[in-house]
């Protein structure tokens, strides 16, 4: 006579959400997060619509030739981006790390990939949100034009070169509190938007401040810009150096998560 055995198993374990459904939660929970407080969302979209107003509008050169009128468009759009992804996440990270619940959430098993991946996908609907105003001031004030494939183009450029403004922010973020990331976003944003040549043509630059202004990844960015909304051709080792700065900006975000978690927990 012999007897069956049946193998013991213990409790079932149901399975957790994926990557993609994490960063989902995530991208929903910080875009709420921050559409709650509208003034965080109407200052990074007023500043560079009214300085299109006030400073491209009235000079009739400018906002009456197609060509250049576009131009302006796509460096203060640029700027918009770059505002929106340094102050949102340069910052906004900051003042996230001294809430009670930032630390708990950063226990979760999930790790950081889907926060972090959600980071840069809010900071990209926010530069769109950020683009509204200074296209319809465009199009109702000036002469810029482009066609419907220009536009898709552009609007895929701009995603893409929002990634390494997103991503230096969250470096200054998780590294410094929030009252001395507010003081190193200001000191870093304008000096890389006028060496971009988001606020003075790069065709006025002397030489020797040209060659600086193509190692930076707000020249670059614009360059890649107006290329996509006008034709002329970026210089070329713009996709180079914004590569490189993004792979840069990645790793100094990385590496400032880590250590900051180090520092608080283990």
């Amino acid at each position: 006579m012999s007897a069956t055995t049946i193998p013991a198993t213990g409790p079932t374990v149901a399975a957790g959400p994926g990557p993609l459904r994490l960063t989902w939660l995530h991208l929903r929970y910080q875009f709420l997060e921050t559409v709650r407080v509208p003034i965080a969302v109407l200052g990074n979209m007023l500043f560079p619509a009214l300085a299109m107003f006030f400073f491209v509008v009235p000079q009739s050169d400018v906002a009456q030739n197609p060509l250049w009128a576009t131009m302006s468009v796509a460096s203060l759009g640029l700027f918009a981006v770059c505002s929106a992804s340094l102050f949102t996440y340069g910052l906004g990270v900051a003042e996230d790390r001294q809430l009670p619940f930032d630390p708990f959430l950063r226990s979760l098993p999930a790790g950081p990939g889907p926060r972090m991946v959600a980071r840069i996908g809010n900071g990209a609907i926010f530069a769109l949100f950020g683009l509204v105003p200074l296209i319809l001031i465009g199009w109702l004030f000036t002469a810029a034009t482009v066609t419907v494939g220009q536009l898709f183009a552009g609007v895929g450029t701009i995603l893409l070169v929002s990634v390494p403004f997103v991503l230096l922010g969250m470096a200054v973020g998780y590294s410094l509190s929030a009252k001395a990331a507010l003081p190193v976003v200001q000191v870093v944003l304008f000096p890389l938007a006028f060496a971009g040549g988001l606020f003075l043509p790069p065709q006025a630059f002397p030489s020797w401040l040209d060659a600086i202004s193509q190692a930076t990844p707000t020249r670059a960015g614009r360059d890649l810009l107006v290329q996509a909304l006008t034709g002329q051709p970026a210089y070329p080792a713009a996709w180079l150096v914004l590569l490189g700065w993004t792979a840069l900006f990645a790793v100094l975000a990385v590496g400032a998560y880590r250590r900051d978690e180090g520092r608080r927990f283990r």
